[in-house]
């Protein structure tokens, strides 16, 4: 079994504990389910281990804001975001589509556009006020927003708001 490792995504202003574990050979990188394929979340780290009792590598734990991601998506006039959040925002959301199995929801089909615009973010700069040629386009600004609010979609449609049915 791949190493396990705690995964910590604010979201709705409260924070879920996920198990990450990176893909052996060419599986992809996933969060772990359980045996109906639905996301294991837990409210902290403790409860992850006493639920699971799984041996998990906590030396730099991974944490993602998908508050941030939302502001940035869904009003991007106020203020900027670190690129860095993107890409981990991108990549999270891959794994967890992955995640969640063929049947279940997917983001979106990604194309050039998106390959250019990940090789950007990649380096670091693309929102940088001093990007120049390494600037995200327009279009792949756009490709980018579609894909992450896909991806947010998806993380609803993963772990429903508490009450909801």
């Amino acid at each position: 079994m791949a190493d396990c490792y705690p995964y910590r995504v604010t979201a709705g202003g409260g924070d879920l504990t996920l198990v990450w574990r990176s893909g052996e050979g060419d599986a992809p990188d996933e969060f772990a389910v359980d045996e109906h394929g639905g996301l294991l979340a837990f409210p902290d780290l403790r409860t992850l281990r006493d639920h699971c009792g799984w041996d998990l590598v906590e030396e730099g734990g991974a944490a993602l804001d998908l508050d941030a991601v939302r502001r940035w998506v869904e009003r991007p006039g106020l203020g900027s975001v670190p690129a860095g959040l993107l890409l981990d925002a991108w990549n999270f959301f891959e794994d967890l589509c992955h995640s969640l199995g063929p049947s279940g929801p997917s983001l979106p089909a990604q194309g050039p556009v998106h390959d250019s615009a990940y090789e950007k973010i990649f380096g670091g700069a693309a929102l940088g006020p001093a990007a120049g040629e390494g600037a995200w386009t327009d279009d792949e600004t756009t490709a980018v927003r579609e894909l992450l609010r896909a991806g947010l979609s998806l993380w609803e449609r993963a772990v429903p708001a508490p009450g909801a049915d």
